[in-house]
C-alpha cells in the first residue's frame, strides 16, 4: 500500500492548476452577470479592492497552512492545532465543496449542452429573442439538464482520479494557455463593435449612486468565489508544493491572473451586450442567452461562439478539479491507492446532491427555500455565507494557532525578498481581514443600522 504523497512537478504546473481553480466559473460566468446586476464599474472597483486587500492575504494564509503541514484540508488544521476542534474549518470546507460542486456541475452541464448545440448547428440562425426561449427549454428538460450535469461530473472524476501529475497538472497545462488565447481572440472581436464605448463605460466607470450593502456583500463573496478561498481548496493544492517555491510570489501571480481574466471577461462581454441592445442585468443566463445572439450576428459568429464555449468549458473543468480534489484528499489522507475509488464514490454522491439544482429550472421550479429556487439558494449559501465565514475562520486561525516564527519561515521560504512584506501581511490578516468581513456581515444583516452606524 503506497503512502507516498504526490507533488506538483513544477512551479508552473502549480500556478496553472491553482489559477485554473481560481478562474473558472467565478471569473467567466459569475463575474459578468453579478457585475451586470449590481452596478458595473462600482462593483468591479469594490471587487478589485476586496481581492487585493482581503482575498490575496487569505490566499497566502491558505498556502501557508497547506504547504506548512503537507496535509489535506482537515488534517492540516489538526497538524497546527492538535487536540483542538479547529479542524472544523477544514470539515466546513469539504462540506462547502460538496455543495459548491453540486450546483457548479449543473452550469458545467449547460456549457456542454451549448457546446454540442453550437457544433451541430442548433444555435444558428435564430432570432435574438429565440435564444432566451432555447436556454429556458434546454435547462427545463430533465433529461438534458441532468444528462449534461452527469457528463460534466464524469469528466471531472476521470481527471481527478488520475492524480496530481497525470491528471490535474497535465490537464491544466493545456487548458489554461488555451483559455488566454481564446479570450484574446474574443476581445479583439468585441472591441471592434459599434457600441464598445458604452460597454467599457458601464464596466469600468464606477457609478456609486446605486451602491448598497447587497453590492458590497456580493463583491466580497465574488472575490472569495473567484479565488477559491474560504473552503480550504488552496490548503489542499499548496500541500503538494515543495519548500523551494515562494508562496507570496505564487499567490500574487494567481491573483493577477484572476483579476486579468475578470477584466478580459468584462471587456469581451459588455461591449457586445451594448452593441446589440441587450440588458447587462440579464442574470445567470447572460452568457447563454445574450452571447449566442451576439455571436450569431457577427461574421464567423458561430466559430467564435464555439471557441468561447470551449474556453468556458476548460475554465469550468479546472475549477471543478480543485473542488473534487479537496474532498478526495481529505478522504484518502494521502493514500494514493484509494484515489480512484474515492474519486468515483465522491463524484457519484455530488452528482446525486446536484440533481435537485439541475431540476430547479424545470420540474422543481416551484419548490423554493427562503424565496429562492434550489440552485440559487445553494449558490447564495456557498458564495455569500460559507466562503466569507470560512475566510474569517482562516484569518483568525493562522495568526492565533501558528507561531509567528513559523509563519515567517513559510512566508520567506523560496525567497528571502519576501521578508519585507511579512509584517504588512501579518497586520492585514490579523486585524483588517476579520474586521472587514465582520463589518460587511453586520451591514448586510442590518445590525449597523439598528445601532445607528
Amino acid at each position: 500500500m503506497s503512502q507516498q504523497r504526490e507533488q506538483w512537478t513544477s512551479k508552473l504546473g502549480f500556478i496553472l492548476a491553482a489559477s485554473g481553480s481560481a478562474i473558472g466559473l467565478g471569473a467567466i460566468w459569475k463575474f459578468p452577470y453579478v457585475a451586470g446586476t449590481t452596478g458595473g464599474g462600482a462593483f468591479f472597483l469594490i471587487f478589485l479592492l476586496f481581492t487585493l486587500l482581503i482575498g490575496l492575504p487569505i490566499l497566502l494564509a491558505e498556502f501557508i497552512i497547506g504547504r506548512g503541514s503537507q496535509k489535506d484540508a482537515i488534517s492540516a488544521y489538526k497538524f497546527f492545532a492538535p487536540g483542538t476542534n479547529w479542524n472544523w474549518i477544514g470539515k466546513m470546507g469539504v462540506v462547502s465543496s460538496f455543495i459548491l460542486l453540486s450546483f457548479y456541475s449543473v452550469v458545467g452541464g449547460w456549457v456542454l449542452i451549448y457546446l454540442f448545440e453550437a457544433i451541430t448547428g442548433g444555435l444558428n440562425g435564430l432570432g435574438n429573442n429565440d435564444y432566451g426561449k432555447l436556454f429556458n427549454d434546454l435547462i427545463a428538460d430533465p433529461a438534458v439538464a441532468v444528462g449534461g450535469q452527469l457528463l460534466f461530473m464524469l469528466i471531472t472524476v476521470f481527471v481527478v482520479a488520475q492524480g496530481i501529475k497525470k491528471g490535474i497538472e497535465r490537464a491544466s497545462q493545456v487548458m489554461m494557455p488555451a483559455l488566454f488565447i481564446a479570450f484574446i481572440i474574443l476581445i479583439v472581436r468585441s472591441l471592434t463593435l459599434s457600441e464598445v464605448g458604452k460597454g467599457i463605460e458601464f464596466f469600468l466607470y464606477p457609478d456609486f449612486s446605486g451602491l448598497d450593502s447587497k453590492t458590497i456583500l456580493f463583491a466580497l463573496g465574488q472575490s472569495f468565489f473567484a479565488l477559491s478561498v474560504g473552503i480550504s481548496v488552496m490548503v489542499t493544492y499548496s500541500s503538494y508544493l515543495s519548500k523551494n517555491e515562494s508562496l507570496p510570489k505564487s499567490a500574487t501571480l494567481i491573483v493577477i491572473m484572476n483579476v486579468v481574466i475578470s477584466l478580459l471577461a468584462g471587456l469581451a462581454i459588455f461591449p457586445a451586450v451594448f452593441s446589440f441592445g441587450f440588458e447587462p442585468a440579464e442574470g445567470p443566463g447572460l452568457l447563454f442567452v445574450v452571447l449566442p445572439a451576439v455571436f450569431n450576428e457577427m461574421p464567423f459568429g458561430m466559430f467564435f461562439l464555439v471557441i468561447f464555449l470551449l474556453l468556458f468549458l476548460f475554465a469550468t473543468l479546472t475549477s471543478a478539479f480543485s473542488m473534487l480534489e479537496i474532498i478526495v484528499a481529505a478522504l484518502t489522507k494521502g493514500n494514493t491507492d484509494k484515489r480512484k475509488k474515492v474519486s468515483w464514490i465522491a463524484g457519484i454522491i455530488i452528482f446525486i446532491i446536484g440533481v435537485p439544482s439541475a431540476l430547479s429550472y424545470g420540474v422543481l421550479g416551484d419548490f423554493k427555500i427562503g424565496g429562492k429556487i434550489i440552485f440559487d439558494q445553494a449558490d447564495f449559501l456557498v458564495s455569500n455565507i460559507l466562503l466569507p465565514l470560512g475566510a474569517l475562520a482562516i484569518s483568525i486561525f493562522v495568526t492565533l494557532k501558528i507561531p509567528r516564527k513559523r509563519l515567517l519561515e513559510e512566508f520567506t521560504a523560496g525567497t528571502s525578498k519576501a521578508r519585507k512584506w511579512f509584517a504588512a501581511w501579518f497586520l492585514i490578516i490579523r486585524y483588517i481581514v476579520p474586521i472587514a468581513i465582520i463589518i460587511v456581515f453586520l451591514d448586510v444583516t442590518g445590525v449597523l443600522d439598528m445601532i445607528g452606524l
